[in-house]
């Protein structure tokens, strides 16, 4: 990626489908060219979450609200240190900020940290293209002296795909550090750092948790020397089928009966650890308004995703796994895309979306909830 940040937004801008598709508009953010997959997320706030989660690493995201960078940024509410996404994508961004907590504009920071955009374009008709194509490869390139459309086609197709990248290690902590429980102390918790957002350590801490953020690199005998009460596997980004590691990880979790939660990529690393398959989804699930049931207490919840791949898990029965039984707890009401797992004989479940709530719903908070009741069950 080559990045300018000067007079972005009077700077011709085009982006570029790997089927060929062109959309022209205005840059937005830094100016100069960017490689991703093409995906979109259906939030209509929360976009700054949504910038630092590491799961949109190598992603150019397509905000399917209009209006975005209303509320500037600030200092809070950042999931991780740095902005993640490979490009940005919106339709009519905010001339000015207008909130109490706005330190600077979204535009300013999207020059500042060099993630090149586009603006001014049709975001309807290309997320709707989208969703009839599917997510592909995309490039955005602005300037004053761009390639010819047969020159950008040709180097979008040479961009790397998303099926098959191993992109945790890339975005995961390099060195373990220490989240605080708040309060009491209650219980430890090893947590494999996957791509985890900031929000969910705090989440745990909020419930008397300390919680020690491993890489995505740390061994079996890197989670226990830390003598957890439970493990967690976080979300994060990339093809669960080149997560082999983690999955080994998980399975020696499992042989202990270590009660153990995943989200995102979590619950996709639990499939393959219970012998699942994961595969692509057409499009996938990006957005903080997305209807899941949780099959056990039969309550619908409307839940933040950011999922482009899901376990591959039969929804009609119990299937019979190497660490006992295992069924299917959550499913997306939309598609019946499995959302959760979970064993019945050992102290194990997950989801595949974001239960944190950031930014926003709440209805699936419960779920540390009950991570804390299996913790107090094996303490029990």
């Amino acid at each position: 990626m080559t990045t300018s940040t000067r007079g972005a937004d009077k700077v011709p801008a085009v982006l570029v489908l790997e089927d060929g598709r062109i959309f022209r508009g205005r840059a937005y953010g830094a100016v100069g060219v960017t490689f991703g997959e093409a995906v979109f997320s259906t939030g209509m706030t929360g976009y700054q979450e949504t910038l630092t989660d590491p799961s949109y690493h190598r992603q150019v995201v397509v905000m399917t609200a209009p209006h975005v960078g209303n509320t500037g940024v600030n200092d809070e509410d950042p999931e991780s240190q740095q902005i993640w996404v490979a490009g940005y994508v919106v339709r009519d961004p905010a001339r000015v900020p207008s909130n109490w907590r706005a330190k600077r504009s979204l535009d300013d920071e999207l020059r500042h940290q060099g993630v090149v955009g586009i603006s001014s374009i049709d975001t309807r008709a290309l997320t709707r293209h989208l969703r009839e194509r599917g997510a592909m490869r995309v490039g955005i390139f602005s300037g004053n002296a761009l390639p010819d459309e047969g020159t950008m086609l040709a180097e979008v197709r040479q961009a790397p795909e998303m099926k098959g990248a191993d992109l945790s290690a890339e975005v995961a902590t390099k060195e373990a550090y220490v989240v605080p429980a708040i309060g009491e102390k209650k219980f430890t918790v090893a947590a494999v750092d996957l791509g985890i957002k900031g929000m969910t350590p705090h989440r745990m801490a909020e419930r008397g948790i300390e919680v020690h953020v491993l890489p995505a690199t740390a061994t079996a005998e890197d989670v226990y020397a830390v003598n957890p009460d439970g493990v967690f596997f976080s979300n994060g980004p990339g093809d669960p089928a080149t997560a082999d590691h983690p999955v080994s990880v998980m399975q020696a979790v499992l042989e202990r009966g270590t009660p153990l939660f995943g989200i995102c990529f979590g619950n996709q690393i639990l499939g393959r650890a219970l012998g699942f398959g994961t595969y692509k989804l057409k499009y996938g699930h990006r957005g903080i308004n997305q209807p899941v049931q949780d099959r056990t207490t039969g309550k619908v919840e409307v839940t933040a995703h950011n999922h482009g791949f899901a376990v591959d898990a039969p929804t009609d029965k119990v299937s019979e796994t190497p660490y006992g039984r295992a069924e299917v707890s959550h499913v997306c009401l939309n598609d019946n895309v499995v959302e959760g797992l979970q064993l019945l004989d050992r102290p194990a479940f997950s989801v595949q979306y974001h239960p944190e709530a950031a930014a926003g719903p709440h209805d699936a908070a419960y779920l540390f909830d009950r991570f804390v009741s299996l913790m107090e069950g094996q303490r029990a």
